[in-house]
């Protein structure tokens, strides 16, 4: 079967390896659609810390189910539409004992500390397998991304009365949005690519922010009363948005960060303490959000064709990626089709 590898950064290959055989509690799926996720360019440019090669990139599934083991429940069967939770735990540490599973300290995620989805087919327990025959096959491959910020809203305690600013309009970011919204409360988003501000806005966003606009400060508190955000979501990963997080946000405030910075970020410490803040970790998403994430497309149509750039096949891999290097900007989400 094809499958992409990553054999070190900078280079892609189409490799050829055996389809894998499901162990008893295992199903094998075979994959329709991948998308690539930041972590997985991060890991073709070499920037990932938690990527060893050659690795197989992509957790971002949807699937049809191709065989089941005997230890399988009756509920799954052959060719029914399947999206997956691509996070392991391992039952055993701090997180899993709290039932936090999303945040395992030894979580292995498909694509990144273990070979991921970029195959024909793969296996996987039964019990991370969402089967889900209400929204299309390349929605399906939407669905982890936007978990991630539906978890950032929950983790941000986001009520209905708060102001929520989202940095950055990205899947994950657009996730974040898409929750607040569903709460009732208001979202103010902040990008610095006016393409992606104006596709929130379809969304329902009323209040739209480029960073680099002039006078950005001074419009954010005029949005806010002169106090700020209540709840800042930070989705970009930079030291200067972990930064303005925590500059704008109200005092009391709540800030969550998902993004990963490559690089230590050294923060006001006085500030959080004066504003007493809550500083959250997003990390992951868990099983809940996955099946809010499928009722929200199950019960609105999913623009995919706004959000998606590029349908691929596996041999267009390497082309897109360069591309997507060479100019981030433009692209929203590449998707590869097997």
């Amino acid at each position: 079967m094809k499958a992409l590898q990553i054999t070190h950064p900078g280079h892609i290959e189409l490799i050829d390896q055996p389809v894998p055989l499901p162990k008893q509690d295992e199903i094998l799926l075979r994959i329709r659609y991948v998308g690539f996720c930041g972590s997985d360019r991060s890991t073709y440019l070499g920037k990932n810390p938690m990527v060893s090669y050659p690795r197989i990139p992509g957790h971002e599934v949807s699937a049809i189910i191709e065989k089941t083991g005997i230890r399988v429940p009756g509920t799954f069967s052959k060719g029914q539409l399947a999206t997956v939770i691509p996070y392991s735990h391992c039952g055993l540490c701090a997180s899993c004992f709290r039932h936090r599973y999303n945040a395992c300290q030894n979580n292995q995620t498909l694509g990144v500390q273990r070979d991921g989805a970029m195959t024909e087919y793969i296996t996987m327990p039964y019990e991370k397998v969402l089967v889900e025959e209400g929204i299309t096959e390349l929605d399906l491959a939407l669905v982890e991304p936007l978990t991630v910020g539906f978890h950032a809203v929950a983790r941000g305690r986001v009520k209905k009365e708060d102001t929520v600013m989202v940095i950055g309009c990205g899947m994950i970011g657009l996730g974040a949005i898409i929750d607040t919204l569903q709460r009732g409360a208001r979202v103010i988003a902040v990008d610095i690519d006016d393409t992606k501000l104006n596709l929130v806005r379809s969304f329902g966003v009323d209040t739209t922010l480029n960073v680099n606009s002039p006078g950005f400060h001074q419009v954010l508190l005029d949005n806010t009363n002169g106090r700020g955000p209540d709840v800042v979501i930070e989705a970009v990963g930079h030291p200067g948005t972990y930064k303005m997080a925590i500059d704008v946000v109200a005092f009391t405030g709540h800030v969550v960060c998902i993004g990963y910075a490559k690089e230590d970020t050294p923060l006001a410490t006085k500030q959080w303490v004066q504003k007493e803040l809550d500083i959250l970790g997003s990390r992951n998403a868990e099983p809940g959000d996955f099946e809010s994430v499928i009722r929200y497309m199950k019960n609105h149509r999913f623009p995919s064709d706004q959000i998606i750039s590029q349908i691929i096949p596996p041999e267009k891999a390497r082309e897109s990626l360069e591309e997507w290097t060479a100019t981030p900007g433009p692209v929203r989400k590449i998707v590869v089709q097997f």
